[in-house]
């Protein structure tokens, strides 16, 4: 797994700056004011290029960098504006755009007493992602090269304790950002179940569900999807005990771990990506490993279906009629409808089984919700008022795009079937619409839940705020403060 960068923190020790020699950052709560005990020359770089226009045009939470500062042994010295009245979100940018620029070297960050440099750090350690497990590394590349940072503060022990969460968090988003990246070569059903049953070592209880048990249970829909591939199918149950007797909250995701549409087969440019297409089922894990490795006070399972969607002798058609393990029946008009089958079966023995307080469930589901919404915000659909407003609370408050898209009964007709109680595609209008009314057909009577349609923010054309180009881990955040917000300490 890709570990966050190293951080520690130490003291505030100003003359050190001169004579470090990786990179220096100095957290500036007001645009012209330097930290004192700067070399006379570097305080001179350092006001030329706060008072140039480019300094001038510096907003809250940007930096300015110069490179070879006068008076200091460092390579580079990054100016970044942080004013102490900041919120949240520019902290973390400003963190971020020292993480973007980390190279294999020591960076000293100044931040004072800065009351958001926990903030900071952990837009640094996100931004500071780097996923090169499949990039040859130069002969003269010293082994362990790692970049590591260090944060020079008043309180450097008080700091420590309150960005112990953060690392958490941090860890959980790489975890997600991973498996995402991963080539489909690699990241097999099988590969992908032995990396989350490896998470017992952290405290979580974890069980795999073969293709046999999987048939026992009914789960014709999931298994169908996968029956193309040799990759064979599976479901893991990830479970955190950390709330007593309550009943759990319940986080389902969609892992196809590499879908071609089957025989409905996609066009071939940009099928690479459909490497991302068990998006939802690694932010499910992602989330599961942060709640561990803080212990979170509540009760929180996470279920995944594991499968490939390929083209054989043996895939399944257009045409073919499945039965659910609910036992509802659905004719199939598409097999690049699949990540709806696999999430149908298991949603209901999420409910089945734990009974739980709510269900969400994750899913690269539609490109039509890349159409409404772009890149910016994920789809959330749900029949709970009080849930929804949540969910959107807690995605806001960690700065990820979410909107909230509409269910009606009116939709139901576009996935009408003639020959069983339902077909698995409405068409092009209103899909991602109908993608959920399908899905809500398998949440129990009463039962609180919500989808959310990941398909634009898992794996957006650019880097963004705080990832790099490439998966961004979008929803471990929102899902580990909906947790600390709504569900512990109840």
């Amino acid at each position: 797994m890709t570990q966050p960068v190293e951080i520690s923190f130490t003291e505030i020790a100003p003359e050190k700056l001169a004579e470090h020699q990786g990179r220096v950052a100095l957290i500036l709560t007001a645009g012209d004011k330097l930290p004192g005990k700067l070399p006379r020359a570097t305080r001179e770089a350092a006001a030329r290029a706060l008072a140039s226009k480019a300094g001038q045009a510096l907003k809250p939470g940007q930096a300015l960098e110069l490179a070879f500062p006068a008076g200091m042994a460092a390579e580079a010295l990054v100016l970044v504006v942080l004013p102490n009245t900041a919120t949240q979100a520019k902290a973390r940018r400003a963190g971020a755009a020292i993480g973007a620029k980390l190279g294999h070297v020591h960076t000293l960050v100044l931040a004072g007493s800065h009351k958001l440099a926990d903030q900071v750090a952990l837009g640094l350690a996100l931004r500071g992602y780097d996923f090169d497990a499949y990039k040859t590394k130069p002969e003269d590349e010293k082994p362990g090269g790692r970049s590591r940072v260090t944060f020079m503060v008043k309180d450097p022990e008080a700091l420590a304790r309150s960005a112990s969460d953060s690392a958490a968090l941090a860890e959980g988003v790489f975890f997600t950002r991973d498996l995402v990246n991963e080539p489909a070569n690699i990241l097999t059903t099988s590969d992908f179940a032995d990396r989350l049953l490896a998470m017992q070592e952290i405290g979580l209880e974890v069980e795999v569900l073969d293709e046999d048990q999987l048939r026992k249970l009914g789960m014709r829909a999931l298994l169908a999807v996968g029956q193309g591939s040799e990759s064979p199918s599976k479901m893991v149950v990830m479970r955190w005990n950390g709330g007593g007797d309550e009943a759990p909250l319940a986080l389902v995701g969609k892992g196809v771990v590499f879908d071609t549409g089957g025989i409905s087969i996609k066009p071939g440019a940009g099928m690479e990506e459909m490497t991302m297409d068990m998006g939802g089922a690694g932010v499910v894990a992602g989330t599961m490993r942060t709640l561990a490795l803080r212990r979170a006070k509540a009760n929180v399972v996470g279920l995944v279906g594991l499968v490939e969607n390929m083209p054989d002798g043996g895939a399944y058609r257009p045409g073919d009629i499945l039965k659910s393990m609910k036992g509802d029946t659905i004719e199939v008009v598409n097999t690049d409808a699949e990540g709806r089958l696999v999430l149908a079966d298991v949603l209901w023995y999420a409910q089945d089984r734990f009974n739980p307080k709510a269900v969400i469930n994750l899913a690269t589901l539609t490109g039509a919700v890349i159409v409404a919404l772009g890149h910016e915000h994920a789809g959330i659909f749900s029949n709970d008022d009080s849930l929804a407003n949540e969910i959107l609370a807690a995605a806001r408050a960690e700065g990820e795009g979410a909107w909230r898209m509409p269910l009606a009964p009116a939709y139901d007709t576009l996935i009408k079937s003639r020959l069983a109680d339902m077909k698995n595609s409405g068409g092009r209008a209103a899909g991602s619409i109908t993608a959920a009314q399908f899905l809500q057909r398998f949440i129990k009577e009463g039962q609180p839940w919500a989808h959310i349609d990941i398909a634009g923010v898992t794996l957006p054309p650019q880097a963004t705020d705080l990832a790099p180009k490439g998966a961004t881990g979008w929803g471990v955040m929102t899902l580990d403060r909906l947790v600390r917000d709504e569900y512990e300490g109840r």
